[in-house]
């Protein structure tokens, strides 16, 4: 890509100056130091005396063109003289000239995508990829960083899920911004997704937040840009987008509010303003879109025949800005075209087209870094590219986008979360559960459980307590067991050690035909069933006992709990790989 920039690349494949590197396995870029970047003197050629001065020349010159760690790599630094004395098949680099050429293998289509999608996906949800971080240092000071305040995970890690918030701010800073007015806006929260990236890297949810979903807003200590610190009391009852930009708060503000109105902590967040959807929808070379009518709408300036549609720019803007014209015109029918929109960016990013085009990549990575605010985790370019390899294990079609379930609000104006529906969806989230299919395997296995003998109720020995549900709910559930289903040998025994989200039943291996009979009773899932690990209690007989521990999720006494699977979740959802069309 160097030698591109000095006119004299026609027979270079930039795909070609990727090498592995044996100690980190991960793909890095490799430049000649002879290239040095455009406007940087080429250092003379030392004198045979001066061998100190010659390796602080070819210091400067790597250090000038290429990636941090210059460890030199077999076949990447070609034209130079093997060391004097050093016989032919002693070369340490071979393919040096006077050294054995190593023959150099021709790469597949398959192998050169792979090359570019090492980091393409982290940043989809805005549509940036990071494979083309790695080409120049300078855009890791692209990248603007800012402090998580202690409100994260602390990052992420390749042996968990990874959740990624992503915030689009309405904050209309940038050339011709000014226009769509409220120009001095401070940049709220207007479109907010958390995504979800499975343990097993199978599968990922991206959920949206509405803006104008009713929260509670809490205290959130915060580094302001000028340094300073300060902690901005919350306040309840309020727009989700003031959780950014009001009275001062940052990211790790919104991040906070998520994790009180979701029970997820994220591992990291990333900030795109207007610029970011004009800048990385144009390097990409436009994104596909589908209307079922036409739309001309005078507040967003969105001017569309039915039908589809490549955009960019501007218009790409208008496109994710437009409600009034869309399904109720509110912000929820908005939000399914942010989804459509970055369904068909994901596409298009996944494609071969955009993967094996260099430009392309090499545009995207300068509006990213230069489009995005991250949090101060991930502002190492290594840290990003790392994360985006994870992030792009997960295959289009296992890329399912869903948004929080809400309910009206009695002022017309704002919405409130479903009770019970928008619970579900977070600890199904939570619990790490697919919104796809591909774990399908895995929940046969599970239901497994539930195939078997059942004991008659009679027989069910249970000891009950109270780990999250309204209080009184073991003694309700007690008095059900005894009264209404004949489980007589079941005992209450208060409140539990610690607060479980779901409720469990944990029995021993000898009374599963028991533990069948009760999740048949209570409408228990496959999941609620698990193993005693050594913790068997006994009832006040001394007879062995099942574990009964009542969970948030317990909605009362002979109520179903079994709601949590992917097939029975009642939410609206849609993959990445399916084309939508906005009506």
């Amino acid at each position: 890509m160097d030698a591109q920039g000095r006119g004299r690349a026609d027979d270079i494949d930039p795909a070609d100056q990727w090498v592995l590197n044996p100690s980190t396995g991960e793909y890095e870029l490799r430049l000649t130091p002879s290239a040095p970047q455009s406007g940087v003197p080429r250092p003379r050629r030392a004198a045979p005396a001066a061998a100190g001065a010659r390796a602080a020349a070819g210091t400067s010159a790597r250090s000038a063109t290429a990636a941090p760690d210059t460890r030199e790599m077999p076949g990447t630094l070609p034209g130079q003289r093997r060391r004097r004395g050093t016989p032919p098949e002693e070369d340490p680099l071979p393919g040096r000239r006077g050294g054995r050429s190593r023959p150099k293998p021709k790469k597949s289509a398959g192998k050169r995508i792979l090359v570019w999608t090492g980091g393409t996906l982290a940043f989809l949800l805005v549509g940036v990829g990071t494979a083309g971080y790695l080409y120049y240092q300078h855009l890791n000071n692209n990248i603007q960083k800012i402090s998580d305040d202690g409100a994260s995970t602390g990052g992420f890690s390749k042996d968990r899920a990874i959740n990624l918030l992503v915030i689009g701010t309405d904050k209309r800073t940038g050339a011709g911004n000014e226009k769509y007015g409220d120009s001095g806006s401070v940049g709220h929260a207007d479109t907010t997704i958390l995504l979800h990236v499975s343990k097993d890297r199978t599968n990922a949810t991206a959920m949206s937040i509405p803006r104008d979903m009713i929260v509670d807003v809490p205290d959130c200590p915060t580094t302001q840009e000028d340094g300073t610190k300060d902690t901005i009391g919350g306040t309840n009852e309020v727009r989700f987008n003031t959780s950014l930009g009001q009275d001062g708060r940052t990211p790790s503000c919104t991040m906070r509010t998520v994790t009180e109105l979701t029970g997820i902590t994220p591992d990291h967040f990333m900030v795109a303003d207007f610029n970011a959807v004009k800048t990385l929808s144009t390097a990409i070379g436009g994104v596909e879109v589908c209307l079922e009518k036409d739309i001309k709408d005078s507040k967003s300036k969105l001017d569309l025949t039915a039908g589809k549609h490549t955009i960019e720019g501007e218009q790409a803007l208008a496109f994710l800005r437009t409600r009034y014209s869309v399904g109720l015109g509110s912000d929820l029918s908005r939000i399914e075209l942010q989804q459509q929109f970055l369904s068909s960016m994901i596409r298009q990013m996944k494609s071969e087209d955009t993967l094996t085009d260099p430009t392309k990549v090499l545009d995207l990575a300068e509006a990213a870094t230069s489009a995005l605010s991250v949090d101060s985790k991930i502002t190492d370019i290594k840290k990003l590219a790392s994360l985006g390899q994870e992030v792009g294990k997960v295959k289009t079609k296992n890329i399912t986008f869903t948004t929080v379930p809400v309910i009206d609000n009695t002022d017309g104006a704002t919405v409130l979360p479903m009770p019970g529906k928008a619970e579900q969806l977070f600890e199904t989230i939570r619990n790490d559960i697919s919104l796809t299919e591909v774990k399908k395997q895995a929940k046969e296995k599970e239901a497994a459980k539930l195939k078997g003998t059942r004991a008659d109720a009679s027989e069910v020995r249970v000891n009950i307590y109270n780990g999250g549900a309204e209080a009184g709910s073991a003694q309700a559930t007690l008095n059900w067991m005894q009264n209404d289903v004949g489980v007589t040998k079941s005992t209450q025994l208060g409140n539990a050690d610690k607060t479980l989200s779901k409720t469990t039943l944990a029995y021993d291996p000898d009374q599963a035909d028991q533990a069948r009979k009760l999740a048949d009773l209570m409408g228990l899932s496959a999941s609620a069933l698990k193993p005693a690990k050594g913790n068997s209690e006994t009832t006040s007989q001394g007879l062995p006992a099942m574990v009964l521990t009542l969970g948030k999720d317990f909605k009362g006494a002979g109520v179903s709990l079994s709601a949590t699977s992917a097939a029975d979740l009642d939410v609206e959802k849609n993959t990445a790989d399916k084309e939508k069309c906005a009506s």
